[in-house]
């Protein structure tokens, strides 16, 4: 920012204190807009400055974060009011955490609403003061790389204040998780280095980091460290019951069954009761990513999993104990795997006594920005790897040269690198992300392959970089030029300053495999000392889960994963990217984009659904339910399931969902047998009357009967393995609300107006049809014609506000801004959803479009030039339970799904 920009940076943070708060990134530009005709800013600034001081306003000031939504057992009792009252609640741990986040920069506003939210789990958590036995079970969804180990870290900090005296942490499978979850409860809670702590003798200082430099009191004490997982000997060495400390005893261990059995046995050993073989003090067990691991996957058996069971053993053995699960999604496993309804709230960890949504920060870079807003901006396509890096691969690929796309990614790390340390960044850290392979040996590779081009890139620019214009006769140099004027030329004007960057960029940067093999390096973000670390991380199902990549500003994504909970995961892009989000970077097939897209729509629509539970005083049992039948849950359930190859029976909602036919079998005979179905109901309409209208996209038709449409969908044929349009799912939802609710329908058969198509005849209608891309994979090997692409789609955004009155749409769109300015969601989005629309429809719409099927590759193997394919918007159900039943095919949804990623040193084809 120029100085003039940030002497105003000041009088504008002053102005904003003085009036009513929170600021959203409206009303910041607004105040901008009223101090530009004030002597404050005499000196004047162009639109673009003051649109680029209101963004440094927002990062710095206008951040802020909701409370979300809870749903409470109906035997909530709150406690925690009353104990602050009595003095029974300290202000110790929190307080020095409290003030470690304000050392940070964490805005205040989000510091407030990390205390209020942490109050509430606590306020929900049994009062570990209370001399009866409990035992308590509640979860906490959040986002991805949102903050939740902020959170979380709170939690632990107001628990010891309470009274618990045992906090065990659960962090991921893998040690490198594990390990950075241990520095961040070294600086949040414990205050030492615990790490130097284990190797230090008597002589030695402590290293006091975080909260430790605020005060030196009652240091809990640690069984874990950075450098080793729970031990039984070093455990025993130390005073070896719990109730011998005076202060909180915290452990953070890998999700790991040895490691769990062993925490067992010494608690067994040297704390628990010789009469009662429990354990008095009161222990908190947090769960991070608790649906990975947790849970039980046992295929075709009632045994719980071993790590599940140890965790549930763990709880049972104290008289008073908490379990806290995390998860960054809805879509739990914990809610899902049972087989039935009954089962699901037998399962000990089943988050009974509550659930918690967290809701994001209004400066979260999370997938509505990335996927929806700001697609065009971040998303980069990556359909140049099938002959060196293919998305299905054996073990013994051979990495003997990059794609093109990845080495055009490289190069807008470095370059990006550069503008971040023009901006002032150099002290901050910077990492790209690299997953590609599931095998540790490809990604080893695949290491040694991008090593080498930065060796080459480093070279050139220690030889040439410093001659001013006559560098640009290096190629290397070219390159990198090339890449900032396609990608950064607004960001950074002035291609000299860049170029004189580059060396400390490069000197600076390195190339480390993230994994489980003996090669890999743990991301050691501190040893840059004053300077940000500059790394490149090659990895694979260990970048995937809960690992944070500090200043994470370009991804290279090369995976086959539709299972949401993988997926999400894998987006370690998400987080927060302060003064540098519009040089963030991300490379996937344009098939991800399409899933990520998905993902984010399925999930956000359980958020609001929580939020409407709660307003209704819903019980977690009844969330739980609304989650099991959820049409995406039936992904997961498929990929917990597929292996029994049994059908099981499952629930449905479609209240208020969309569904689409993005699947269809490549048969011509089929094909044409749907085409003849859409022509049978469009003459059924004509004749019976039916009222039409003309509109931008098409002919509507209001208030078709029912019976006409049922019989359409019994005639029409999609893919068998697509449960969500399964004929027999759509008759039994709609004759169960075929006399009211679902009585009378609209219709809008889709025109295309603007493309290069000649207009097509269905029936006696003109209409113009729709391109749509179609996945080689699926057309060769299953002979499915599958929507893929960027959008995966069938239909357009704003086609559900078809048969909507103006006043409707208003409406529609009037609440879903005021909503997001009541709750501090930051800049409106650019797309607004469907289904904002969707919750306004007294009448269910059907889409009735023509596709023109592409596949460049194999285009003579698309069987006929024209497909038909649907979609229902559904509107809300008053009628109870708003579900159906199904019994999924565990064998079919095999086939459409594939089979779950095993982890990466498995043999065999790679997903």
């Amino acid at each position: 920012m120029n100085p003039v920009l940030s002497s105003l940076e000041g009088m504008t943070a002053m102005y904003m204190a003085s009036q009513p708060g929170p600021h959203t990134a409206a009303s910041i530009r607004d105040i901008i807009k009223q101090l530009q005709s004030t002597p404050m800013f005499a000196q004047g600034i162009t639109d673009d400055d003051a649109e680029a001081l209101a963004k440094v306003i927002e990062e710095k000031y206008g951040i802020s974060i909701g409370l979300g939504a809870i749903v409470d057992s109906e035997d909530f009792k709150p406690w925690l009011a009353d104990a602050k009252i009595k003095g029974n609640v300290r202000d110790f741990y929190w307080g020095r955490y409290r003030q470690l986040l304000n050392l940070k920069g964490i805005p205040k506003s989000v510091i407030d609403a990390t205390d209020d939210v942490t109050d509430r789990v606590l306020d929900r958590m049994g009062n570990p003061l209370s001399a009866t036995a409990w035992s308590r079970r509640g979860m906490v969804v959040g986002h991805v790389q949102s903050g939740k180990t902020q959170n979380y870290t709170g939690l632990i900090c107001k628990a010891a204040d309470a009274g618990y005296r045992l906090i065990v942490v659960i962090a991921g499978i893998h040690n490198n998780l594990r390990n950075q979850t241990q520095a961040r409860i070294d600086e949040g809670f414990i205050g030492r280095d615990t790490g130097r702590l284990a190797h230090a003798n008597k002589s030695q200082r402590q290293k006091l980091i975080g909260v430790g430099q605020f005060d030196q009191r009652e240091f809990p004490v640690a069984l874990t460290n950075t450098l080793r997982d729970f031990n039984k000997g070093t455990a025993t060495s130390n005073t070896s019951q719990i109730g011998q400390y005076n202060v909180p005893v915290v452990l953070v261990i890998k999700k790991n069954s040895s490691t769990l059995k062993n925490l067992l046995e010494w608690l067994e050993e040297h704390s628990a009761h010789a009469r009662t073989a429990m354990v008095e003090q009161p222990m908190l067990v947090i769960d991070d990513e608790a649906d990975n691991a947790s849970i039980n996957t046992k295929y075709g058996s009632d045994e719980v999993t071993r790590i599940n069971g140890q965790i549930r053993k763990l709880l049972s053995i104290f008289h008073r104990s908490c379990y806290v699960g995390y998860t960054a999604t809805p879509f739990a496993n914990i809610f899902i795997d049972p087989d039935t309804d009954d089962d699901v709230f037998k399962e000990d960890l089943f988050p009974r006594h509550f659930i918690i949504g967290l809701d994001a920060p209004s400066n979260y870079f999370g997938a509505q920005k990335v996927f929806v807003d700001a697609r065009e901006t971040h998303i980069r396509d990556i359909d140049d790897n099938e002959a060196q890096l293919p998305l299905k691969h054996t073990i013994a690929l051979e990495v003997e040269v990059l794609p093109n796309s990845l080495i055009e990614a490289v190069r807008t790390f470095i370059v990006a690198r550069a503008i971040r340390n023009i901006r002032g960044q150099a002290g901050q850290h910077a990492s790209m992300l690299v997953n590609a392979s599931r095998f540790t040996d490809v990604q080893g590779r695949l290491r040694r392959r991008i090593a080498e081009l930065v060796d080459s890139i480093r070279d050139a620019v220690a030889v040439d970089a410093g001659k001013g214009p006559a560098a640009l006769k290096n190629p290397e140099i070219v390159a990198l030029r090339d890449t900032w004027s396609r990608e950064f030329r607004e960001a950074e004007q002035d291609w000299s300053k860049i170029q004189a960057r580059l060396h400390e960029v490069l000197v600076a940067a390195d190339v480390v495999e993230v994994n489980a093999s003996k090669r890999s390096v743990a991301l050691d973000y501190d040893r840059g000392g004053d300077y940000g670390v500059t790394v490149i991380a090659v990895g694979g199902f260990s970048l995937s889960r809960g690992l944070t990549l500090e200043g994470l500003t370009v991804s290279y994504f090369l995976r086959n994963s539709v299972m949401y909970d993988t997926l999400m995961q894998m987006g370690r892009w998400f987080g927060y990217r302060p003064a540098y989000e519009d040089l963030c970077r991300i490379w996937m097939p344009a098939d991800g984009v399409g899933w990520y897209s998905h993902i984010h729509e399925a999930m956000e629509d359980l958020q609001e659904q929580l939020k409407r539970m709660e307003l209704a005083r819903a019980t977690p049992e009844q969330f739980g339910l609304a989650v099991r039948s959820h049409p995406q849950s039936l992904i997961v359930t498929a990929r917990n399931k597929m292996g029994t190859g049994q059908s099981l029976p499952v629930r449905v909602g479609l209240a208020g969902r969309l569904i689409e036919t993005t699947r269809i079998r490549s048969d011509e005979a089929l094909l044409k047998g749907n085409l003849k179905a859409a022509e049978a109901l469009i003459e059924a309409m004509q004749s019976a009357g039916v009222e039409t209208s003309r509109s931008s996209r098409g002919t509507l038709y209001n208030g078709v009967p029912v019976d006409l449409i049922r019989a359409f969908l019994r005639a029409y044929q999609s893919d068998p393995a697509d449960p969500l349009t399964d004929p027999k799912l759509m008759d039994d939802y709609i004759s169960a609300r075929s006399f009211d609710e679902l009585s009378e329908w609209d219709v809008l058969l889709a025109s295309a107006q603007r493309n290069d198509l000649a207009s097509q005849r269905l029936y006696n209608m003109e209409i113009g049809p729709f391109k749509r891309g179609v996945g080689s994979e699926d057309l060769i090997r299953k002979g499915i014609l599958a929507i893929s692409g960027a959008s995966r789609r069938l239909g357009s955004p704003g086609d559900e506000k078809e048969g909507l009155t103006q006043a409707q749409i208003q409406e529609a769109e009037r609440d879903f801004r005021a909503k997001r300015e009541a709750e501090n969601k930051g800049v409106m989005p650019k797309t607004l959803p469907d289904r904002i629309y969707r919750e306004k429809r007294t009448s269910p719409l059907l889409v009735l479009r023509l596709v023109v099927p592409e596949n460049d590759d194999h285009p003579t193997k698309l069987p006929i030039e024209k497909v038909v394919g649907w979609g229902i918007s559904f509107p809300l159900s008053n009628i109870e339970g708003g579900t159906v039943e199904y019994t999924m095919n565990t064998v079919r949804l095999r086939e459409m799904f594939g089979d779950e990623e095993v982890e990466e040193e498995a043999v065999g084809d790679a997903d």
